[in-house]
C-alpha cells in the first residue's frame, strides 16, 4: 500500500516536510500505529553482530560489555516487549534457534570465515544453512546497516549479479561501497507500514550511506535513497531502495541500511521504523508488502561506474 502522496512529489515540498518531521515529537507520542500494537509476551531476539572484515564502533563490546547498539535497542523497544541477546559467536547457529521469535543481525563479511577482526568463532555452513532454514520455516528476520555487506555474491562489485548468494536472496539487497558520510533525502514510499508514520513523506539525515545492488524483485519499498546532490561516485546513479520488507519463505524479512553513526540511533525516526520492523517480522502486526520495486525505484538497477 503506497504512501497517497503521489512519488513526483517536488524536492522542496518534501524538503520542507522532512524539516517539520525534525521537529517532532519522540515517536511514542505520534505513532498511533505503534501505540495501536498489541504488546503480548516478551519476544526473544537473537542479536548477531559478527564482523568478519570491519567492526562498526556501534557494535564493539568494549571490555566485554554490552555494545552501544544493543544498549539502544534495549532502551527503545524493551518497553514494547522485546528481549534482545546479543552475541558475536557463530556458532550460536548450530544451537537451537527455536527458543528465538526472530534474528537481528549487523554484520560484516563470510561469517564462516576463521579470522575474524573482532576474534570472534565463525559461523559453520551448517549453522549458515540453519539460519536460512529458520526464517524460511517462518523466523523473523531484521537486518540493520551492514547487514548487506555480509556474504558477498562472486563477480564485479559495480554490476548486478543472477546468481547471488542465498543470504544476499534471502535479505534481499547487497552492499556495493560507500561514500564520505552526508546529508541526504530518504523518500517514504509508505508511510501506513507499522512505524513508518512518523517518516512522513520523508526526511533529511545525516549518515554513512551504501550504495546498494541486486535487489529482490519481490520487495516492498519503503524508503528510497533519493540521490540528486549527494556527492562521491557510490551515488551517480538514479534512487534506490534503503529500507524494505519482503517475504522468504514463511518468514518476514526487514531491512535498512541506517544504523552507521550513533546518533542515528537516538533518532524518534530511526527507533520507530526499526520497532515497527520488529512488530511486523514477529508477527504482531500485518502489513501489505505487495512488491513495488518496479515502481517506487523503476531505474534502481543502475549503477555507478566502476571507479
Amino acid at each position: 500500500m503506497q504512501n497517497s502522496r503521489p512519488l513526483s512529489m517536488d524536492r522542496r515540498s518534501l524538503l520542507r516536510a522532512s524539516a517539520q518531521l525534525a521537529a517532532a515529537v519522540p515517536f511514542f507520542q505520534m505513532s498511533s500505529q505503534l501505540l495501536s500494537a498489541e504488546i503480548g509476551k516478551s519476544k526473544k531476539i537473537l542479536f548477531f553482530t559478527r564482523s568478519q572484515t570491519f567492526e562498526h564502533s556501534v557494535i564493539q563490546q568494549k571490555n566485554g560489555s554490552t555494545s552501544y547498539a544493543a544498549q539502544q535497542l534495549k532502551e527503545f523497544s524493551g518497553p514494547l516487549g522485546f528481549e534482545f541477546v546479543e552475541t558475536k559467536d557463530g556458532r550460536v547457529f548450530d544451537e537451537n534457534l527455536d527458543q528465538y521469535h526472530a534474528i537481528a543481525m549487523y554484520t560484516t563479511g563470510d561469517l564462516t570465515a576463521e579470522k575474524s577482526v573482532d576474534n570472534s568463532p565463525p559461523m559453520s555452513a551448517k549453522g549458515k544453512q540453519n539460519l536460512l532454514d529458520a526464517i524460511a520455516a517462518g523466523k523473523g528476520f531484521l537486518g540493520i546497516h551492514s547487514a548487506t555487506d555480509t556474504f558477498h555474491s562472486n563477480g564485479p562489485a559495480f554490476e548486478n549479479q543472477s546468481d547471488r548468494d542465498p543470504f544476499i536472496n534471502m535479505i534481499g539487497g547487497e552492499f556495493i561501497r560507500h561514500g564520505q558520510q552526508q546529508e541526504s533525502l530518504m523518500r517514504s514510499v509508505d508511510n501506513k507500514f507499522v512505524g513508518m508514520e512518523p517518516a512522513g513523506v520523508g526526511f533529511k539525515m545525516f549518515e554513512e550511506w551504501y550504495a546498494l545492488k541486486n535487489f529482490a524483485k519481490d520487495m516492498h519499498v519503503l524508503l528510497v535513497q533519493e540521490t540528486e546532490g549527494m556527492v562521491d561516485l557510490d551515488y551517480q546513479r538514479p534512487p534506490y531502495p534503503a529500507t524494505w520488507a519482503r517475504q522468504e519463505g514463511k518468514g518476514r524479512v526487514f531491512y535498512t541500511s541506517m544504523g552507521h553513526r550513533e546518533d542515528v540511533w537516538t533518532k524518534p525516526v530511526f527507533q520507530s521504523i526499526v520497532v515497527g520492523g520488529l512488530h511486523w517480522i514477529t508477527n504482531q502486526v500485518d502489513a501489505d508488502i505487495t512488491p513495488n520495486l518496479g515502481s517506487a525505484t523503476p531505474q534502481s538497477h543502475v549503477l555507478p561506474k566502476s571507479p
